[in-house]
């Protein structure tokens, strides 16, 4: 990765979401409505940030990722698909998920790198960028291509392994502006009523 930065292969930029909050204690994350265990990224500083990226991004070249246990598997094929576009944003989760809304108005899709639980996003997008850059001419020495085909055509007999899904996530504010609609909070969740709660998070996570 160093040397291909070095190359101008590749550029690797990391937003820290905490400069992209209001109060003093630059808070990130709120607790989820309807109650539980953890706490939620909130979906404000995500959006600052990604409002900021969009401008630097032309649309039609650009991927926007949240790093999600329910997304869809990565493997070598979203890989190569991936490297259609110039650039990748890839929002990395922390805690006890993202809010909901990240996923639905704000990405254009979730990817899990396995089936499997990680205390955050980071390495996914580790494992994202590591596979996308090798994939890029000049990335790689030759060695590594042989290596390289040696994988794609085993790959072949592999079988895909559905990711366990979960029930999606949501904090403060209750309602917020994302591309001038008004994203709020299913009622659900402000009612109170646990056993709906409870019957409604074990339906979304079907």
């Amino acid at each position: 990765m160093r040397r291909a930065q070095q190359k101008k292969k590749i550029k690797i930029k990391i937003y820290n979401l905490r400069d992209f909050t209001d109060d003093k204690r630059k808070t990130v994350d709120d607790r989820p409505f309807g109650g539980g265990p953890g706490m939620v990224l909130k979906v404000e500083p995500i959006l600052k940030a990604i409002n900021k990226i969009k401008k630097i991004c032309p649309e039609r070249s650009r991927k926007i990722i949240l790093l999600s246990a329910k997304g869809k598997k990565f493997d070598q094929k979203k890989a190569k698909t991936l490297t259609k576009f110039k650039n990748i944003i890839l929002i990395c989760g922390r805690y006890e998920g993202v809010d909901e809304r990240v996923a639905k108005h704000i990405a254009n899709e979730e990817i899990s790198i396995g089936d499997y639980i990680l205390s955050g996003g980071e390495l996914g997008a580790m494992v994202i960028v590591e596979t996308v850059s090798r994939l890029i001419s000049g990335v790689l020495g030759n060695e590594e291509s042989i290596e390289e085909n040696r994988y794609n055509k085993k790959q072949n007999t592999r079988k895909n392994i559905q990711a366990v899904g979960s029930y999606p996530v949501y904090t403060r504010p209750e309602e917020i502006k994302i591309e001038k609609k008004k994203r709020g909070v299913p009622k659900v969740l402000l009612s109170g009523d646990h056993k709906k709660i409870e019957k409604w998070r074990s339906k979304q996570a079907k």
